[in-house]
């Protein structure tokens, strides 16, 4: 017990004079991009794009509805294949709204690609912009600040979203 102690103890001085030598720096990737006006006007169109989406999905929604409501008043009237029928009509209008959905807001849906279309770029000169920084001053890490990096505390010392700004020419 007391030999595994000993070798996590000396493990952990090792990793800890090892991480003491290598420069780090953090990047809060959100407000670059926030600063960008293109990125701000990509945000805005997928914004507008989705939520008109959205809006059709409800529409649909609603076509649904009405069909459901009106099933249910003339119920009584029909016999057991009209029914059927109907109940048909109105699952296979919710199987195609469903699948409009996944389409439009998947995991590779029309959203996904719009957004790889429009914001990619931008994404792709930002960490160029990191990359060069950190070559040019010999940074061997930078963190991310704004994403979910899982960082509670950074001085302010190490902080250099504004000079990655300042490189990429915006305020």
């Amino acid at each position: 017990m007391i030999k595994r102690l000993l070798v996590a103890f000396t493990m952990m001085a090792f990793m800890a004079s090892t991480i003491s030598a290598q420069r780090i720096a953090i990047v809060d990737i959100n407000e670059v991009l926030g600063s960008f006006i293109d990125y701000q006007n990509a945000e805005k169109e997928i914004d507008k794009v989705a939520s008109e989406w959205r809006q059709d999905i409800a529409q649909e929604y609603d076509k649904i509805k009405a069909l459901y409501n009106k099933y249910q008043a003339e119920q009584v009237l029909l016999n057991e294949e009209q029914k059927k029928e109907r109940e048909d009509e109105i699952m296979e209008a919710e199987k195609m709204v469903r699948e409009m959905q996944k389409n439009r807001f998947g995991p590779e849906g029309d959203l996904f690609v719009k957004r790889q279309e429009l914001v990619s770029p931008i994404q792709d000169k930002v960490f160029a912009a990191i990359e060069d920084f950190a070559s040019d001053r010999g940074y061997d890490l930078i963190f991310d600040k704004g994403g979910a990096a899982g960082l509670l505390f950074v001085t302010d010392e190490y902080d250099k979203t504004s000079e990655v700004k300042k490189r990429l020419g915006i305020k």
